[in-house]
């Protein structure tokens, strides 16, 4: 049974991924802060699927936590979904710089530590696959968030062109508004959203499992938002700024 490893893995995008690989007939590994919630959600994936399911309680944010998940990435999976993430309460400007390097230790650091830990555990395997969850905000002027997430892009391109390995892929998947606890969590107002601008978690996780087995590096799911990227680069930055602001916060 191949072993999936998800970050962020009891709210939203990672747990649509738990689910849709627990589906799939993956043994999954959970990891998250909170461990009375990995736990519930493991009970959950187990009654509902049937599958084994480990919890690991850890900080990304912490050298200790990361260290831990490497660990138990050495000790053998199949597929890496780094999915943990979060956004801040407060404009860039606004933020506490220990904020901001705390968002910068799990969107960039995390992920860089866990791919590399990862790609000689699959290349030695043969096969196996990494998901880094970046965002549609990595192709737009977000402040420090887009930039840790277009980070995440180009990190992920980098190592799927020189992994060397045609069985082992690596790919950043980029979704749009995504209806999650993200937004809440980060005291985002998004009631101005119009409502086809939201995606559904599960159907970000299936199209970013049908285009890893494609081979596909940057995944952005849904036809809206493959269009707002393509188009993204002829848009003013000016409108990109209005943009921003009508829908959560400024830069």
């Amino acid at each position: 049974m191949p072993t999936a490893l998800i970050t962020g893995a009891t709210a939203g995008i990672g747990a649509a991924f738990a689910r849709r690989l627990a589906a799939d007939g993956f043994a999954l590994v959970l990891v998250a802060r909170d461990a009375q919630r990995l736990a519930e959600s493991a009970e959950t994936l187990k009654l509902r699927y049937g599958t084994a399911v480990e919890t690991l309680p850890a900080d990304l944010a912490t050298d200790e936590g990361l260290e831990l998940v490497e660990q138990r990435i050495r000790d053998g999976i199949d597929l890496l979904v780094n999915n943990a993430g979060f956004g801040h309460r407060t404009a860039f400007l606004e933020t506490p710089v220990a904020d901001e390097v705390a968002m910068l230790k799990v969107h960039c650091e995390a992920v860089l530590r866990l791919t590399l830990t990862a790609v000689p555990v699959l290349k030695a395997r043969g096969r196996g696959g990494i998901i880094n969850v970046a965002s549609v905000a990595a192709f737009f002027n977000r402040g420090s968030y887009s930039a840790s997430k277009a980070w995440v892009v180009n990190f992920s391109e980098s190592v799927a062109a020189g992994v060397g390995s045609p069985r082992v892929r690596v790919m950043a998947l980029c979704p749009g508004f995504v209806r999650t606890e993200f937004h809440a969590r980060a005291s985002m107002d998004m009631s101005g959203t119009p409502e086809f601008l939201w995606l559904d978690a599960d159907d970000v996780a299936r199209t970013a499992m049908r285009d890893l087995a494609r081979g596909v590096r940057v995944s952005v799911p849904g036809a809206l938002y493959k269009a707002i990227v393509a188009f993204g680069t002829l848009v003013p930055k000016s409108l990109q700024h209005a943009v921003n602001a009508r829908l959560g916060r400024p830069e």
